[in-house]
């Protein structure tokens, strides 16, 4: 994403593409992915980074390719060029040795690695984990319910999945800012110190070896502790898979649910109708709506702008497109989502939809691990906002609202807003400190 000001995009005609990738483009990129659902919708396109990849935007292509053995998520099938080396991954992975976590690898290495993993990221470890959920959700609200005014990024939706993601993973309490510090610069995606991105990960790289050998000597029933324990007909996950995957789970966990809260939060104060049914609902104790909400939430504008990085490992054909061996391919979720040919009415948002198989946390082998924490969180951040900030509005036009540059993710970078000053729940005092 270039830091300068968003050209006026030309008129759009069959021939002529809609300009991707500008700040005008992170701030609305629905139109230009209709256009290209329509015209070119397998598109090859050069990105920010100087790569040149194929974005893949309708439902049943995007379909397709999350499912497609030929499309390698493992990056030694890129036909990279010298100066494309290291631009497709999170910075600084490489170097710090996480590439063997489940975004970067294909069956029979990730069918091993799922199943180890999956033994200690259990559904009954998720449910259980609810309580602490709701607990830091009400001490983050409690921090500034009196002031009138938050920014809900900075306040709460990013703080609420880092400190839970550290909770399970079994991060000390103690060390937990510095896990937030981290995060932090990894999310900016190059609007921080030049290399922050690639420092954090090194740090934090250090940081989990240190902590997964002290799990080993003294393990605990957090979820580190899970993944030295797991095993599977006599294997484990070496220490160097441990670290990925505790890195990735926190990258990945945290950030997505970051944007889930932050854009479903902005998607309803925009869609007040909508909101007061959820708010009718939550306040009824119903179920239905709230889940199908969060659901159309992610839908409409999902924290996953484009699925991770794939690579052709031979001449296929993809929406009447040849991809050749080597080539990058992108699937455009927040394209696919908004298909026409897949959802009635794809602009609207509508929580009480029902036949609403999105994309958001992708399909096929690759589906996010972490989806059943993200949802937990996603619910239990948007129900207790509006049961405790029933009034909360915008405290800003949306033309002002600034969008996070990256490829992958899409996320607000601020989110102010206002509402009648509240009181701190009654258990505040009695909570453990952030």
């Amino acid at each position: 994403m270039n830091d300068t000001p968003a050209c006026p995009h030309s008129t759009t005609t069959p021939e002529s593409a809609p300009e991707l990738f500008t700040w005008e483009f992170a701030s609305d990129p629905y139109p230009a992915y209709a256009w290209l659902r329509e015209h070119r919708p397998v598109h090859r396109t050069a990105l920010p980074s100087g790569v040149e990849a194929w974005l893949v935007t309708r439902y049943g292509d995007a379909r397709q390719a999350l499912a497609d053995a030929r499309l390698s998520k493992n990056p030694a099938n890129h036909a990279e060029s010298p100066h494309a080396k290291g631009k497709t991954g999170i910075p600084g992975e490489r170097k710090a040795e996480l590439m063997t976590h489940l975004l970067n690898i294909d069956p029979p290495d990730h069918t091993r690695l799922r199943r180890l993993v999956s033994k200690a990221f259990t559904p009954r470890r998720v449910a259980e984990f609810a309580p602490r959920v709701q607990e830091l959700t009400d001490r983050l609200i409690d921090g500034f319910i009196e002031e009138g005014e938050a920014d809900l990024i900075h306040d709460f939706a990013f703080p609420l999945p880092i400190y839970a993601i550290c909770d399970l993973l079994g991060v000390p309490r103690e060390d937990q800012d510095d896990f937030r510090d981290w995060a932090g610069m990894m999310i900016r995606h190059g609007g921080g110190p030049r290399g922050g991105v690639a420092r954090s990960v090194k740090k934090m790289r250090g940081y989990l070896a240190e902590l997964i050998h002290r799990k080993r000597e003294n393990p605990g029933d957090d979820l580190i502790s899970g993944l030295i324990r797991a095993s599977d007909h006599g294997e484990h996950l070496t220490e160097n898979e441990a670290a990925a995957m505790a890195f990735i789970l926190l990258f990945a966990g945290f950030e997505t649910t970051v944007n889930l809260i932050g854009n479903g939060t902005y998607a309803l104060l925009r869609h007040p109708e909508q909101r007061a049914e959820l708010q009718a609902s939550l306040d009824a104790g119903e179920s239905a709506l709230p889940a199908t909400g969060l659901e159309e939430l992610l839908r409409f504008d999902g924290p996953v702008e484009m699925a991770t990085w794939r690579y052709a490992t031979e001449p296929l054909t993809l929406g009447g497109e040849e991809i050749a061996a080597g080539d990058p391919v992108l699937v455009v979720l927040a394209a696919a989502d908004r298909d026409p040919e897949r959802f009635t009415d794809p602009d609207t948002l509508d929580l009480a939809r029902r036949d609403n198989q999105h994309l958001g946390y992708g399909h096929g082998i690759h589906y996010c691990l972490g989806a059943p924490l993200a949802r937990l969180e996603g619910q239990t951040a948007l129900a207790t906002l509006l049961r405790r900030l029933p009034d909360l509005r915008l405290a800003a036009e949306p033309a002002d609202l600034r969008w996070r540059g990256g490829l992958i993710m899409r996320g607000l970078r601020t989110l102010p807003v206002e509402f009648e000053p509240g009181i701190r729940s009654e258990k505040s005092d009695s909570l453990s400190t952030l």
